[in-house]
């Protein structure tokens, strides 16, 4: 089996101030513990270094290295890929996002969605409720 994780699960991991960061670390905390495969995306790797050192979303955000350091350890976890968009990418995000009329921010969450779609992974760790929309996903929150 395999999972994804959205990047609100990485920041709220990061952000002390956030009422989810207990949760959110001690799930970030377990993932070397999981027997499946984490399957990480640059959208939301890149995302989370963007957000994680903007001022304007952390009163304290990290240095451009931490979050960069971050994104490094993730992704050297022994059951942990990086997936990327395949051939037939476009294809399939055409179709689940005519059928949600994907726009705004649903968009990088039907990025992320097809992402998963293109390499079998069916269940996404996220405390975004939108990614219940995508009904071929398994939705779980750890904050909750």
């Amino acid at each position: 089996m395999s999972y994804t994780i959205d990047v609100n699960i990485l920041l709220y991991g990061t952000d002390r101030a956030s009422p989810f960061h207990q949760a959110a670390s001690a799930f970030l905390r377990d993932r070397p513990r999981d027997p499946d495969i984490l399957c990480l995306t640059w959208p939301v790797l890149m995302g989370y270094v963007r957000l994680a050192t903007h001022p304007r979303v952390f009163d304290v955000p990290v240095s451009p290295a931490e979050a960069v350091d971050n994104v490094a350890a993730l992704t050297r976890l022994p059951r942990c890929r990086v997936v990327t968009e395949t051939e037939d990418f476009l294809t399939v995000y055409r179709q689940i996002a005519v059928e949600l009329s994907a726009r705004g921010n649903l968009v990088p969450d039907a990025h992320l969605a097809t992402l998963a779609r293109v390499h079998g992974v069916r269940t996404i760790y996220t405390h975004d409720r939108d990614f219940r929309k995508f009904g071929f996903l398994n939705v779980v929150d750890p904050i909750v």
